[in-house]
């Protein structure tokens, strides 16, 4: 699945500089995440880097309406750095 940052953000910038897909962006209000971008750090880290960083627990979830396997990550991955 990609991220999803959801309204508990509180806007710190510790994720966007974070992710190594650059990914996060700045929204209207808060940190938004391009789900054509996230590969949930696979390929990179063995777990998300912005989920590390972000100070506000259950701020960063799997975005329930774009479910992907691991191998579909694995193959964003592929395309975007290769």
């Amino acid at each position: 699945m990609a991220l999803l940052i959801t309204e508990r953000c509180i806007n710190c910038d510790m994720c966007e500089p974070e992710c190594p897909n650059q990914a996060i962006s700045l929204g209207d209000a808060i940190y938004e995440i391009d789900v054509d971008r996230c590969t949930e750090c696979v390929g990179h880290y063995d777990v998300p880097t912005c989920q590390s960083v972000c100070p506000i627990d259950n701020t960063i979830i799997s975005d329930p309406q774009h479910p992907e396997s691991r191998e579909a990550l694995w193959e964003k991955f592929v395309v975007l750095h290769h």
